[in-house]
């Protein structure tokens, strides 16, 4: 049974789905006193799934501690064109990881998958290391600590990049901008830098035929193609209304003395 008290103070802190909201605390507190404090995080602005310990993402319970990016539903869409993409066995990479929700959701979905993951924050790194235990998650900036027995033969390269505009951030809901690394949302002065660095290595470590995926927003979305194909990459965008998803697709030419390894040929 709901307790009015909680769904009160939340729908004074501005939860909308205070009711829903409560459910939750109320489930994953141990004590009242537990509960008490987990309401009073959440009212003061805390992420909800920071203080549940964890967010749902494709059917998954992803493991998210403070401070550390909170997995949007929006990008299961990416995953959805990730498994579409990949074969039985592939070698999948889960760059700029943050909590390894992409890289969980890959492993899941993707029979004997081999999931690599890495991210530069600790804290995003250790709980990607509690949603991957059959990964290998890396600390370090983008493919520099991945090993170099990977190189050239990554089949999905998911790169959940931060793509918000420098100017933009402070236009982001008080939740984001105050409880999750600047570096997870900040994009540089128009939003792709950290997508043409990925871009421009991905050739290097991508198999024959393999794909980089990554998140953007629909008005970037031109110019993230674009930065893909200067990458010589072929580069293509999806998109799902019903999510407001945006995915920019690369995929590293396969030519005529190269295999492919773990992808399909489309």
């Amino acid at each position: 049974m709901l307790d009015p008290v909680i769904v009160t103070r939340l729908r004074a802190a501005g939860c909308v789905f205070a009711e829903d909201e409560a459910r939750l605390l109320m489930s994953a507190a141990r004590t009242p006193a537990e509960l008490d404090a987990m309401v009073g995080q959440r009212a003061a602005g805390l992420p909800l799934e920071q203080v549940l310990g964890w967010a749902g993402f494709c059917g998954l319970r992803i493991t998210v501690a403070p401070g550390v990016f909170v997995p949007r539903r929006r990008t299961e869409f990416l995953v959805r064109q990730a498994v579409a993409l990949a074969r039985t066995g592939a070698v999948i990479v889960d760059l700029c990881c943050g909590a390894g929700a992409i890289g969980a959701a890959l492993a899941a979905a993707v029979e004997g998958a081999e999931v690599h993951a890495a991210d530069i924050d600790p804290a995003a790194v250790r709980c990607a290391r509690q949603n991957l235990p059959r990964g290998r998650v890396y600390q370090g900036d983008l493919y520099a600590p991945l090993p170099a027995g990977l190189r050239g033969r990554v089949a999905i390269l998911a790169a959940n990049v931060p793509y918000v505009p420098s100017e933009e951030i402070g236009l982001l809901p008080p939740e984001a901008r105050a409880h999750e690394p600047r570096a997870a949302l900040d994009g540089g002065a128009d939003g792709l830098d950290v997508l043409r660095r990925v871009a421009a290595g991905a050739a290097g470590w991508l198999a024959p035929g393999g794909y980089l995926l990554s998140e953007t927003s629909e008005r970037q979305a031109s110019l993230a193609e674009a930065a893909l194909a200067v990458a010589g990459l072929t580069a293509r965008v999806a998109r799902s209304a019903d999510l407001e998803a945006t995915v920019v697709i690369g995929r590293r030419p396969v030519s005529k003395a190269a295999g492919v390894i773990g992808s399909p040929v489309s």
